[in-house]
């Protein structure tokens, strides 16, 4: 009896570190049905792509909160030093190539989620990462304010082709 149990432990113990071993390796789907308010968000966060390829950060000044984070794989920060960042480029958004996207309401904040691949300059180099990136939006007096933007890299190798 002891030692059926201690197998099915030692069973039990494998099969746990196998799958923590193991991350999911599901991504989301893009919503066929958006409401006229989820497309809005959608419509805009393909926008702030653009400003951020072409380096607008007029634009991008206008849509960041004064509050809004930005996570990245080598820091956080907030508004004025992600402007910064892109003016400078220290890093430069040159394309993200959008595979899918979600978008849920609640109250007045959006969260989004793309996923993606970013070919970005980084320090003057050239890199391509698959990313979830979350988007967190704020609707104030009719208008939506990015409050947060985080890049999450993915263990999912990239889907772009090199010559994109």
């Amino acid at each position: 009896m002891k030692k059926s149990i201690l197998g099915l432990c030692i069973l039990f113990i494998s099969a746990q570190l196998s799958f923590a071993q193991q991350p999911p390796s599901e991504s989301i789907k893009t919503s066929t049905n958006n409401t006229p308010e989820q497309q809005e968000v959608i419509n805009l966060s393909k926008k702030k792509w653009d400003w951020m390829a072409n380096k607008n950060v007029d634009s991008l000044k206008v849509l960041f909160d004064d509050k809004a984070m930005f996570i990245h794989m080598g820091g956080s920060w907030g508004k004025t030093q992600e402007l910064a960042t892109i003016k400078s480029g220290g890093i430069w958004y040159k394309h993200a190539e959008v595979y899918a996207v979600i978008v849920n309401i609640i109250g007045n904040t959006a969260i989004l989620l793309n996923d993606i691949d970013l070919v970005a300059e980084v320090g003057g180099r050239e890199v391509t990462n698959p990313f979830m990136v979350t988007e967190v939006y704020v609707k104030e007096n009719g208008q939506w304010k990015m409050g947060s933007l985080t890049f999450s890299h993915l263990l999912r190798p990239v889907k772009m082709k090199s010559d994109q």
